[in-house]
C-alpha cells in the first residue's frame, strides 16, 4: 500500500508541475515578458500580448482545471485497476 501512495503522490506531483509551468509560461511569459513580441500580431482587433495578459491567461488557467481533473480521474483509475489485479 505504502508503494501505491507513493507512486500516486509522485505522478500527482508530476501532473501538478507541468501544468503550472504551463500556467507560468500562458500568464507570465505570454503575458508579460514575450508581449512586445506577440504585439505584433492581432487576434480579435487586439494586439495579441494585450490579450494574452488580460484574457488569454485566463483561458488556459480554465482550461488547465478540466485537463487537471481529467488527468487525475484518469491517474485514479489506472491506480484502481492496478490494485484489483
Amino acid at each position: 500500500m505504502k508503494d501505491k501512495t507513493h507512486q500516486y503522490w509522485k505522478a500527482n506531483l508530476k501532473i501538478v508541475f507541468s501544468l503550472l509551468v504551463i500556467w507560468f509560461i500562458a500568464s507570465f511569459g505570454f503575458g508579460i515578458i514575450f508581449s512586445d513580441t506577440l504585439d505584433q500580431i492581432r487576434l480579435g482587433g487586439f494586439k495579441l500580448g494585450f490579450w494574452f495578459a488580460q484574457q488569454g491567461s485566463i483561458y488556459i488557467f480554465v482550461i488547465i482545471i478540466f485537463l487537471y481533473v481529467w488527468l487525475m480521474k484518469r491517474l485514479d483509475k489506472k491506480l484502481s485497476e492496478e490494485e484489483e489485479i
